[in-house]
């Protein structure tokens, strides 16, 4: 069974588009924070392209933007290129089953770190 579940952050605002089939697709990136550890004070990220087909993706389209925070469930598949300098790379591509959106479209997102603002009056405990 190959199902990957990611949540993380997208990098900027999805991109829609129709095959020739007239089929929807929606492209997005998520990028998925590493977890930090006592020596590791800047873990970096780990970036997923997500593919999210037909109403799922109208619907991705539609809701999502840059710095919104989702739950992604798909399939995973890499990619291998080679990069103008003729060495090798290689991404990771998710078809999306699922995606959960986290964050609401009307909370506003720091532009720096692309995390969600939370008011403190917004929290569901005192």
């Amino acid at each position: 069974m190959n199902k990957l579940t990611i949540i993380g952050n997208l990098t900027k605002k999805p991109e829609l588009r129709v095959t020739s089939a007239g089929v929807s697709v929606c492209s997005f990136t998520v990028a998925v924070n590493r977890r930090r550890t006592a020596n590791n004070q800047n873990p970096g990220a780990d970036y997923f392209n997500v593919s999210a087909w037909r109403q799922l993706g109208e619907v991705c389209s539609k809701f999502l933007d840059k710095g919104r925070k989702v739950a992604v469930v798909g399939a995973v598949s890499v990619r291998t290129y080679t990069k103008s300098d003729g060495t090798f790379g290689a991404s990771l591509e998710v078809t999306a089953d699922d995606v959960e959106f986290l964050s609401s479209a009307s909370s506003p997102v720091d532009a720096d770190s692309g995390m969600q603002i939370v008011e403190t009056d917004e929290l569901p405990f005192p």
